[in-house]
């Protein structure tokens, strides 16, 4: 009866959204739509140049300009009259529509174009940094319309530069993006509307993220992604070619079928200090520290034990429980749910023992992952380690590390290892709509991001730092990662993507479910009170089991 009231009550809260968006059920025309009826009326082709939407959905406006840039035209419509577009028209000289181009920033960052000399002549523009701006996010010029949703500026971004690197795509195909956050489930609840209401604004590629990617590759919502072979992709062979991580294949796979895929790898590594593991352990090379911490053991026997030598000389192994729930979570070998039944796969029972052993031992400085104390944690500190993925170094550590360059705070002091139990942490994968009229374009599109291994493709791209997002990430083809280069001064000149290369090989996705957001959050309150006293290990369970069965009514 629970699961059905919320089901109720999240219909109805749907209901409304749509309600409010339209004003007073009147749904908004899309860009295509004003598009189109301006086309019709001036028998010309056009580009948008700007458009502005009011935010109860009452009024709306599009700037167009057209191909030629000779006339432009504003497009007006109000929910008063949901029937009608007013045009307003304005002729252009040549060079005055002040139309922006999709074209990059003609400055160049410095270390961008050092690493571009390394690459092939093709590839010397990519060290441009794609142009983006959120309030007019359209790609190229031509007839054909892709729409494209994502929740961040990430993918757009990558379209943008597919196109300035092979403008005769942007000279058939216009890609209209619509970027809305995830917060508060927005993207989400946005994203569903528009899959089912389908037609010409329905999306024709999307977004999902690692939190919710399960529920439109094999759940609730994946009746809607085309399988990448029906959009014309050699998928089985461009996988195997490309070395792709195998955990994200399966995320990605619906009854076999490969769905989605990833442009990003974040199979996880041990990122620990040199100095501490120098003067506790007597040497800082990652093989040897790798032996000590018993790395692809799959258990935390010989961790344990460096915990303790650590804790000898005053240092704490990690910052915090939550720094060892990624890879319990994410290592499991079962799912949550089997049927109605809850299940407690084993490698997550055992964070309930590693969150009371930190905090009994004194082994941790009891930190919570994206607090204060966590990012004090990543400067000069006691804590020897942390578990994550490369994102963790490039987008968090580094900015929290006390320091610009080595010899800083923390800076040029981390290495990276293989961790003693294998696990992944975030991701984006890409979906194409079952529905699609453009499926030749979205596959070019899709294939560029997640399957091509050249020096041009987005992988090479992103692997080696040059789309302008300032870090050398690992991504999803191994074979990408094998010929990049991943040296960083943050770790001491390492070459960083072989440990995550290895850390892509065992990290596994096969027991996750659409609904781990939420259990996950359930199993972790119970821990933490087990950890904290407050209850103990068998009520922790059955709390956890309590707050499952009601959440889902079983």
């Amino acid at each position: 009866m629970k699961k059905w009231l919320a089901i109720i009550l999240s219909v109805c809260m749907l209901v409304g959204l749509v309600a409010c968006a339209g004003g007073g059920g009147v749904e908004v025309p899309s860009k295509s739509d004003a598009r189109r009826a301006a086309e019709k009326k001036y028998d010309m082709d056009f580009v948008l140049d700007e458009q502005n939407i009011a935010s109860d959905g009452s009024k709306a406006e599009w700037v167009f300009i057209s191909d030629d840039e000779t006339l432009q035209v504003t497009v007006t419509w109000d929910a008063k009259h949901p029937d009608e577009f007013d045009f307003d028209d304005k002729e252009l000289k040549s060079g005055d529509s002040g139309r922006e181009t999709t074209e990059p920033d003609d400055t160049e960052d410095t270390k961008d174009t050092t690493a571009a000399t390394t690459a092939e002549t093709a590839a010397t523009t990519t060290t441009e940094e794609p142009y983006y701006d959120p309030d007019v996010p359209t790609y190229g010029s031509g007839s054909k319309v892709i729409n494209l949703w994502s929740f961040t500026n990430e993918v757009p971004n990558m379209v943008a530069k597919y196109i300035q690197l092979h403008p005769e795509f942007g000279d058939t195909y216009t890609v209209e993006c619509t970027v809305i956050a995830t917060d508060g489930g927005a993207y989400q609840t946005a994203l569903d509307s528009a899959l089912a209401a389908g037609g010409d604004s329905a999306p024709d590629m999307y977004a999902a993220e690692a939190a919710f990617i399960l529920k439109y590759s094999q759940g609730d919502m994946a009746q809607y992604a085309a399988t990448y072979k029906d959009l014309g992709i050699d998928v089985d062979t461009k996988c195997a070619d490309a070395e792709i991580a195998p955990y994200t294949i399966d995320i990605g796979s619906r009854n076999g079928e490969v769905v989605a895929l990833g442009y990003q790898a974040t199979g996880g590594a041990m990122i620990y200090r040199a100095s501490i593991a120098q003067e506790v352990f007597g040497t800082s090379d990652p093989s040897e520290i790798e032996k000590i911490v018993g790395a692809g053991s799959g258990n935390w026997d010989k961790f344990w034990e460096a915990a303790y030598d650590l804790k000898s000389y005053g240092y704490a192994i990690v910052s915090g429980a939550d720094d060892m729930w990624n890879v319990c979570e994410k290592s499991a070998t079962q799912a949550w749910l089997n049927g109605d039944d809850v299940v407690i796969a084993p490698e997550r029972e055992e964070f309930l023992d590693i969150a009371k052993k930190l905090k009994d031992e004194g082994l941790s400085n009891d930190t919570g992952s994206w607090s204060e104390a966590w990012y004090a944690d990543m400067a000069d500190s006691n804590v020897f380690c942390f578990f994550g993925p490369a994102w963790l170094i490039n987008y968090v550590m580094i900015g929290n590390c006390g320091g610009t360059s080595v010899g800083e705070g923390s800076y040029g002091d981390w290495r990276v290892c293989a961790p003693p139990v294998g696990f992944f942490w975030g991701g984006t994968w890409i979906l194409a709509n079952k529905d699609t009229d453009q499926a030749v374009g979205v596959a070019t599109l899709i294939e560029w991001i997640t399957l091509d291994t050249s020096e041009t493709g987005l992988q090479y791209l992103w692997a080696n730092d040059m789309m302008g997002n300032g870090a050398k990430d690992t991504v999803a083809s191994n074979v990408v990662m094998a010929k990049s280069d991943g040296t960083l001064d943050f770790c001491g000149g390492q070459n960083v993507f072989p440990a995550f290369i290895a850390g892509n090989a065992n990290a596994t996705g096969k027991a996750m479910t659409q609904y781990d957001e939420s259990i996950n959050t359930y199993f972790k309150d119970a821990a933490t009170q087990y950890a904290n006293g407050e209850i103990d290990r068998d009520a922790a369970i059955e709390l956890f089991r309590e707050n499952v069965e009601w959440a889902f009514g079983f």
